[in-house]
């Protein structure tokens, strides 16, 4: 697998608080030095639809939050919406 590009979408309530869930595994994978293999980290607020997180959202049908998107060189592009299964299945291989 020859990755481009790795996104982190994580989301923002629409009351301005962060997501939980997304807080713990960006904690996560500053604590095992993964950050460094994200490219770019961007947000879905629930209070701005057309916020960039939020269309990502809806180009990839995803509703759970935070999702990575993984652009591979040949163009292929995975969604993952387990933390757990990214690390297996590409952050282990980088």
């Amino acid at each position: 697998m020859a990755v481009k590009k790795i996104t982190f979408v994580k989301k923002i309530f629409a009351d301005g608080s962060p997501c939980k869930k997304c807080g713990e595994v960006m904690e996560k994978m500053e604590a095992a030095n993964q950050m460094r293999f994200i490219d770019e980290v961007v947000v879905a607020d629930e209070a701005d639809a057309d916020s960039l997180g939020m269309l990502l959202a809806k180009q990839y049908d995803v509703s759970k939050a935070p999702f990575f998107i993984v652009e591979q060189v040949d163009g292929q592009v995975d969604v993952y919406t387990i933390y757990f299964k990214l690390v297996k299945d590409v952050l282990n291989h980088l």
